[in-house]
């Protein structure tokens, strides 16, 4: 079994590192780049989970996907797309009915920030305008209930933008729990990572 790790838009692979280090399945873990995977592609959300389910594609094995914020997008839409190939999925963090006022607000921030600022996600400031910008329509609503394996939904204590919506999801899937990280905000796997690995090595354990 693989357990592939994605992160959200504004970090980097190694923003797992503490996590997969506490986790006794760090030999079989893989961090992904969503930078990496857009490389000389147009920054576009089907240009980017295209390259992903190559990604996963090449996998042969099932696959365990944690992925955070747009790296949960990412899984959970692979998981709609391939239940058979899934063998569980963790969502921290995650959306599945893009707030469109939310993802308005944050691309006018992201206009008005310098483009150095933009170095430490590996992307042009053009590219993750353009990226947000064309997830704006996304919608799993429907198609929520292809996924059959079972779901872990974290969320941190403070993350109010995305925690009633990990609830909610809760609520879709016929064998998924929600896991509330105290004191703890967007940014799970830096904020709060030996906290979170023991959540994810206890669901590992139930899943195995």
């Amino acid at each position: 079994m693989k357990y592939l790790y994605l992160h959200g838009l504004g970090q980097k692979p190694d923003s797992w590192n503490r996590v997969i280090k506490e986790t006794k399945v760090s030999e079989s873990s893989v961090k992904l780049s969503l930078a990496e995977m857009l490389e000389g592609k147009s920054a576009t959300y089907k240009e980017l989970y295209s390259a992903f389910s190559s990604e996963c594609d090449k996998v042969n094995d099932e696959i365990v996907l944690c992925g955070l914020s747009l790296g949960a997008v990412l899984a959970l839409n692979y998981a709609i797309d391939h239940p058979d190939k899934v063998k569980s999925l963790v969502l921290i963090a995650a959306q599945y009915k893009m707030p469109q006022k939310l993802l308005k607000v944050q691309n006018m921030l992201f206009h008005l920030m310098p483009n150095s600022a933009f170095s430490k996600m590996g992307f042009k400031k053009a590219d993750v305008i353009s990226l947000c910008g064309t997830m704006a329509e996304l919608d799993f609503s429907d198609s929520l209930h292809k996924v059959s394996c079972p779901v872990l939904l974290i969320c941190g204590e403070k993350d109010a933008a995305n925690k009633k919506t990990s609830k909610e999801l809760c609520q879709y899937f016929n064998n998924a729990c929600f896991h509330e990280l105290a004191k703890t905000g967007h940014e799970a796997n830096i904020e709060a990572p030996e906290e979170l690995a023991i959540v994810l090595q206890r669901f590992y354990d139930n899943i195995r």
